[in-house]
């Protein structure tokens, strides 16, 4: 039987609680444990697809189509294993699935409460995945901060699962802040011992305590927190703030939350663990060789969450590529032709990133066009893709007026339109074209090349296609459309063969990236741009040389 570790944040929300669940997976992982992660989110929207990124940050798509919480993203970084619509649940979806059996009369005309038809619920979706005989260990992170009235049920939930299952079956992890006060220059516990007081007033006692603080916490410390909270002292964690989250899971090695974990499930003499790996990158993303400046063109720029999964894929490529990413934030809806050379001159890359709606979008156009004239590597997902689509039919085939349909319903010439069967389609929630297809590789065409396979497999989110009635205009006009969903037509990737980087995809790649397997594309892309800012060094050198 699979063993169940619950992961509960107090005193503030943000504190990381998601990235301290994928360490600890990532740590038992390494031992040999199979082990999976899944989110319960408090909130009532069914999923995040209908959320604003300003909202919740990005929406992550799994591969089986599940629109879900960015925290799934880390877990699959971490783990490198892909997750799945029972990994992240929302109590919308609760409330949904027993509403609906009660519409049936599933209930026998019972009171329909949330104890116990919510929290039974709960219940069963926390052990679904154990119940599949594929894991040793569930990890559950809970979202919202204990003492959040929609995060109750939760807790409720998890309480009678530790009277249910076994007591060597379960453990509770309480992710809490140490404030570090200047004026006082000290750590202040209370904050603490009022989140635990107020985590075992609702009937759930945590095992271990992780202690998120900006100061390292003394034995004294460690030492007040375990008697006030009814903690051993050796369970009461220091998790201090990190240059990368990717040095967290050795911090928690450090402070053997692996091993008092697996201490209380009751598993003896665990096998070493083996981080060889994820060590190497480290060594890798800590020793950089070169620096490169890779400009953001997006409409959500305000929040880093809105676009995680493309800064992390970032860190990775750079790490094979033994270089330092800095990524330059340029807010589309400020980009004009009179201003896009001062904002984007002495970038070494240029990606466009996805979103929805007509706000930014000539800016986005223009920093396309800039990149494309002035051999800038270039790599646009998604919207971004559709962008430089519309760029090269106004520019170089001379539609002046082509646009997308999303954009401008009129347009002339509608060289992005909506998906044939997304036209009948008037519910938002989860219908989008989602999760994993297919995509065939045009022999000898620059995707070709960065994947080395004739046929891939991406993950999708959109409703608005590369409008098939254009196909030859494009392909005689110079464009390579190098990459078609071999079942639909769909045109999946662009490309320009006579420039130096320049690739747009309608999937969204940054989702596949890993620690231990990087996506090939934001490799080669930061490999362009490598060799971008080294032939700028030397032109730079033999001007000077010149003008001396």
């Amino acid at each position: 039987m699979a063993k169940y570790v619950f992961v509960t944040g107090g005193v503030s929300s943000s504190l990381g609680k998601g990235i301290i669940a994928a360490s600890l997976a990532k740590l038992l992982q390494s031992r040999g444990y199979r082990v999976t992660i899944q989110k319960f989110d408090p909130y009532i929207n069914v999923d995040p697809g209908t959320l604003n990124p300003y909202e919740h940050g990005e929406c992550y798509v799994t591969e089986d189509g599940a629109e879900t919480d960015l925290d799934l993203g880390h877990y699959e970084r971490f783990l490198n294993t892909f997750t799945s619509q029972a990994n992240n649940v929302t109590t919308g979806r609760i409330y949904q699935t027993v509403i609906n059996k009660e519409r049936k009369g599933a209930y026998l005309g019972k009171t329909v409460q949330v104890v116990p038809h919510i929290t039974n619920e709960i219940k069963r979706r926390m052990l679904e995945l154990g119940n599949t005989g594929k894991y040793d260990i569930v990890i559950t992170e809970i979202g919202g901060t204990i003492g959040d009235i929609e995060s109750l049920p939760f807790v409720e939930a998890i309480r009678q699962l530790q009277w249910e299952l076994p007591e060597d079956d379960t453990v509770v992890i309480h992710l809490t802040l140490i404030p570090y006060l200047k004026a006082a220059k000290e750590l202040k516990t209370k904050p603490t011992q009022h989140s635990v007081k107020m985590l075992s007033q609702e009937g759930v006692s945590p095992y271990i305590i992780v202690c998120r603080t900006e100061r390292p916490l003394s034995p004294d410390i460690k030492r007040k927190i375990a008697q006030f909270c009814n903690v051993k002292q050796e369970a009461v964690i220091e998790s201090i703030d990190m240059a990368t989250i990717y040095e967290v899971p050795m911090a928690m090695l450090r402070e053997k939350l692996d091993i008092i974990c697996l201490k209380k499930l009751n598993i003896i003499n665990p096998p070493e663990p083996d981080l060889v790996k994820w060590e190497a990158f480290l060594e890798r993303l800590n020793h950089p060789k070169s620096v490169v400046r890779i400009g953001l063109i997006g409409k959500y720029i305000e929040l880093q969450d809105a676009y995680k999964s493309i800064l992390e894929a970032f860190i990775h490529a750079g790490a094979v590529n033994e270089c330092k990413v800095e990524v330059v934030n340029v807010h589309s809806e400020y980009i004009t032709p009179e201003n896009v050379e001062e904002k984007l001159s002495g970038l070494d890359g240029l990606l466009v990133a996805s979103g929805f709606g007509l706000r930014g979008i000539e800016g986005k156009i223009t920093a396309v066009k800039y990149a494309r004239e002035n051999g800038l590597p270039f790599f646009g997902i998604c919207l971004g893709m559709q962008m430089a689509v519309i760029e090269y039919a106004r520019n170089i085939l001379g539609k002046k007026c082509a646009n997308s349909t999303e954009m401008d319903e009129k347009t002339p010439d509608p060289v992005i339109d909506l998906m044939e069967e997304q036209k009948v389609i008037s519910d938002k929630g989860g219908t989008m074209r989602l999760g994993a297809y297919d995509c065939a590789l045009l022999p000898d065409s620059l995707a070709h090349k960065i994947y080395g396979q004739e046929l891939i497999s991406e993950r999708h989110r959109h409703r608005w296609e590369f409008n098939n009635k254009y196909l030859e205009e494009f392909q005689n006009g110079g464009m390579v459309l190098s990459g078609k969903n071999p079942k639909s037509g769909l045109v999946e990737i662009v490309e320009l063969p006579d420039h130096p980087f320049f690739i747009g995809v309608q999937y969204h790649p940054e989702l596949k990236s890993t620690v231990e397997n990087p996506h090939p594309i934001f490799v080669q892309f930061i490999s362009a741009a490598v060799s971008h800012a080294s032939t700028n060094k030397v032109d730079e050198k033999n001007t000077a040389n010149v003008n001396d």
